[in-house]
């Protein structure tokens, strides 16, 4: 079993298909970690000796914030934008959504389940 960054790669899968189960890693970061380390996007993640995880391993370690480091980064970054008060940080602090989405139908999702208006009767 590859662990790579704390994560347990699926074993049946291709290289690079598994390593984006880590956060951080995407499509395209993983076919780029994957040709620093000289290793197949191919390969399944049970067929990969030790020495290509540990290269696998050791690149993102040297070049790529993921896992618990990039958690914190993202939210010690919205809890910057709630402390100075800004437009964004205060959308955060009420739970809507950020990027100007419209909130008249839509932004279930942020928003949470609708809350029904008591006493609609004639």
């Amino acid at each position: 079993m590859a662990r790579i960054a704390g994560i347990d790669l699926p074993r049946d899968k291709r290289v690079d298909i598994g390593l984006t189960r880590i956060y951080g890693i995407g499509r395209k970061l993983s076919d780029e970690v994957l040709s620093k380390a000289e290793v197949k996007p191919e390969t399944r993640v049970k067929d990969l000796s030790e020495q290509e995880v540990s290269r696998i391993a050791g690149v993102i370690q040297r070049e790529h914030v993921v896992e618990g480091d990039l958690r914190r980064q993202v939210q010690m970054n919205i809890k910057r934008l709630m402390d100075i008060g800004c437009y964004r940080g205060l959308r955060h602090r009420k739970g809507l959504p950020v990027r100007g989405q419209r909130t008249h139908t839509n932004a279930r999702t942020r928003k949470g389940p609708r809350r029904g208006i008591g006493g609609k009767k004639k």
